[in-house]
């Protein structure tokens, strides 16, 4: 079955910064813009929150039921399929590219471990006050994004988006120190989780993510890593994989992409800097590698926002 890309729709309740689809808010679900079958987004991440009815469906072959106050983060890449909806069911929802992230200001208050927490426990269930706090700052943002007449218009937007994420992020987490308690206390936990084999290969995924994230994109070999943690590539693949789901060539490359965004959009430095600061063989090289994981050139990619920042 032909697996479907979906992108934010345009017309009536959907609001744009600009013309771009780097950043987009939708007031409610339209049927019509859902595929059948499975279906997947290719850039961006969508923030949902159920406002009523139910739906079913599966997120990487995992069931889930979404019903009023759900929260449900949708990662990039990730299929849905098998969505059954009731016919009252709404969800406001926030498109985002990881460029865009930058503009709302929130890296420096997360860090990659939340988005892995976030790539295994997707949904988390609002309170009735969180409901109400979320609300009432989507009702100002779209009131803000009906009306652009103010000059300073897309910085006011993005500080009210990135308030809205870090309130997001603040409930999810609050939601995986829960758990964290309740594993500690013996609740819900499943044994083969507590076992003391378990726990050290959680410690070592745990360690690869520092270390990733602190090489700040200068080391990009699986081996390199594997050699400092005095394990094998194979067993580092096996226990990313058994732990988060994912390769460690994947949270290199997310680390390394990171690094040389922040480069081109927030310093002055030339692509050779670049290429020779974060290690890597020639230019051409560099700009090949960023190409094929950015879909456009450093030079293209820096003057996109640099002209953006300065409109």
């Amino acid at each position: 079955m032909e697996i479907k890309k979906l992108t934010p729709r345009h017309g009536e309740g959907t609001y744009r910064i600009d013309e771009s689809d780097d950043f987009v808010v939708i007031e409610n679900i339209d049927w019509g813009c859902i595929p059948s079958g499975k279906f997947y987004t290719e850039e961006h991440r969508v923030g949902l929150i159920c406002t009523g009815g139910r739906a079913h469906f599966e997120y990487d072959g995992v069931k889930y039921t979404m019903e009023k106050n759900d929260l449900f983060l949708y990662m990039t890449h990730n299929i849905i399929s098998n969505l059954m909806a009731s016919s009252d069911f709404n969800c406001r929802q926030i498109w985002f590219t990881r460029s865009e992230i930058w503009n709302v200001n929130i890296y420096s208050n997360t860090d990659f471990m939340d988005m892995v927490y976030l790539k295994q426990h997707p949904k988390v269930h609002l309170t009735d006050d969180d409901m109400s706090l979320i609300d009432g700052y989507f009702q100002l943002l779209f009131h803000r994004m009906k009306d652009r007449s103010a000059i300073l218009y897309p910085d006011i937007v993005r500080s009210l988006v990135g308030t809205i994420m870090l309130e997001m992020l603040s409930m999810m987490r609050r939601e995986a120190v829960k758990k964290e308690v309740l594993s500690a206390n013996g609740v819900e936990q499943d044994f083969q989780e507590g076992t003391s084999s378990s726990i050290h290969r959680r410690r070592l995924a745990d360690k690869f993510m520092c270390m990733a994230e602190q090489s700040d994109g200068r080391i990009r070999r699986v081996e390199e890593f594997a050699s400092q943690l005095n394990i094998t590539p194979k067993y580092l693949s096996t226990i990313l994989k058994e732990t988060m789901n994912c390769r460690p060539s994947t949270i290199i490359q997310l680390f390394t992409m990171k690094a040389i965004e922040h480069r081109l959009r927030f310093t002055d430095m030339t692509i050779q800097e670049i290429s020779n600061d974060l290690n890597f063989p020639n230019p051409s090289f560099f700009g090949k590698y960023f190409k094929e994981h950015a879909g456009m050139t450093p030079l293209a990619y820096r003057n996109k926002y640099h002209k953006r920042n300065n409109q």
